[in-house]
């Protein structure tokens, strides 16, 4: 008769590991957007106007 050793912990037990990996995941997540939004990205100091004249537009009926 061999050994054989039980590695699961059981249904409990991969629920925290799920638990743990989706909670890490978030937390993630959430550190990027913090990052992204404490970055300061220029804006343009012009703005910007195009005139669009009225003989490109079809009438669709």
């Amino acid at each position: 008769m061999q050994f054989q050793k039980k590695t699961s912990i059981g249904r409990f037990g991969n629920l925290i590991k799920l638990s743990i990996k989706v909670a890490f995941f978030l937390i993630i997540i959430l550190l990027l957007v913090i990052l992204v939004d404490k970055i300061n990205f220029p804006h343009p100091n012009k703005k910007i106007e195009k005139i669009i004249s009225n003989e490109n537009f079809k009438v669709v009926k």
